[in-house]
């Protein structure tokens, strides 16, 4: 790994353009998006993820992690750019102390990319306006074994930073998509999938409900909850009992409840 020349400028074209990457627009425009953290970064380059650009903030001794990761990302074919603590606190969100930020090109994965075992648990994400809220579904997903996340008319595009920070990089390590409602629907009926729904007015509860076999958790927005998409023959509605004032949990809340349910009832002694 050569020696570079820090970039001191605030006003450097490729400063400016990955700054640029934390508004969807710039994300759009370049089709590239960026990522805080070291453990982030580490986990999209082991899921083969593309890291074009790791920036590094200039220090007198790194981290052994932090060498590490320049090791790999260089290995990976990334550029590696030290940057002055000036230029990086432009680059970085917040206070992240690792002192690294990637650009890489965003995954694209598809339905038909999907392969999935014979009883696969997939969620489904329709209509989730705040990325945090997508990502700390991710990471429930990636804790509870699910096969996969789609993301249905989101509100929010798959890799914004605060849906990768949110998932702690599991965005890049679990399959996710994003697909049209009703093309998701038809999917998962074409593959036999049992289809539950969550929704305030349902009459089933979910620890009543069947996980087993191919299973789709389908969850929406708190504020306007599913589509009309979603009803029908072959789909079940399931609910959280709520004792207190509030009708509803947090989406993220109520997708680990429904997450670890599947995993229960899916363990071998149904613990």
């Amino acid at each position: 790994m050569s020696e570079a020349v820090p970039i001191t400028s605030l006003q450097n074209q490729r400063v400016k353009s990955a700054v640029r990457l934390r508004d969807r627009r710039g994300r759009q425009d370049q089709q590239r998006i960026i990522i805080d953290g070291a453990r982030e970064i580490e986990r999209a380059l082991d899921a083969g993820c593309e890291i074009l650009e790791l920036f590094v903030r200039q220090e007198e001794v790194f981290p052994a992690a932090i060498e590490l990761l320049q090791l790999k990302a260089d290995a990976h074919g990334a550029e590696i750019i030290p940057v002055t603590h000036q230029v990086f606190g432009k680059l970085a969100f917040g206070n992240r102390a690792e002192g690294v930020v990637a650009v890489a090109r965003p995954p694209h994965k598809t339905l038909d990319d999907l392969q999935l075992g014979p009883a696969p648990l997939v969620a489904v994400l329709e209509g989730i306006e705040k990325p945090g809220n997508v990502g700390a579904v991710l990471r429930s997903a990636d804790g509870a074994g699910v096969d996969a996340v789609i993301v249905v008319d989101g509100a929010t595009d798959l890799y914004n930073p605060n849906t990768i920070r949110a998932s702690l990089g599991t965005a890049f390590t679990m399959p996710l998509m994003a697909a049209p409602a009703s093309t998701t629907l038809d999917w998962l009926r074409r593959n036999h999938f049992r289809i539950l729904t969550a929704r305030v007015d349902a009459r089933t509860s979910y620890t009543r409900a069947t996980y087993q076999g191919p299973t789709a958790v389908v969850l929406g927005s708190e504020a306007y909850g599913l589509s009309d998409v979603w009803q029908g023959d072959q789909i079940t509605p399931i609910f959280l009992p709520m004792r207190g004032a509030a009708d509803s949990l947090n989406v993220s809340v109520t997708a680990a409840l429904l997450f670890y349910e599947g995993l229960r009832q899916r363990e071998p002694d149904g613990a």
